[in-house]
């Protein structure tokens, strides 16, 4: 298995080459490469679904606490920290690194 099916298999995804490597095209290397697209409009709407998503289902898991207390619990969620850990995670189990 290649490291690209490895890192689809892990993600449970399927997505064209194209879409992939604009997908881990970062800015950074963007630049130094020539202006080569970033990943930066793919990373404002995974963050859109991301939010959504952690929202809806802290919602539906705690009917009982206010606003305020479900802003705190998706700020914990979707920190960096917390999101570098999953992907560790993710990095160590799924991938074998």
């Amino acid at each position: 298995m290649t490291s690209r099916e490895v890192l689809l298999d892990a993600l449970g995804v399927q997505l064209s080459d194209d879409l992939l490597s604009l997908a881990l095209t970062h800015r950074s290397y963007a630049y130094e490469h020539g202006g080569l697209p970033t990943n930066e409009r793919l990373e404002f709407l995974g963050d859109a679904v991301l939010g959504l998503t952690i929202t809806d289902e802290l919602y539906h898991r705690h009917p009982d606490r206010t606003e305020g207390d479900l802003a705190k619990l998706r700020a914990s969620v979707v920190n960096t920290q917390a999101l570098a850990d999953v992907a560790r995670n993710l990095s160590s189990g799924s991938l074998g690194g």
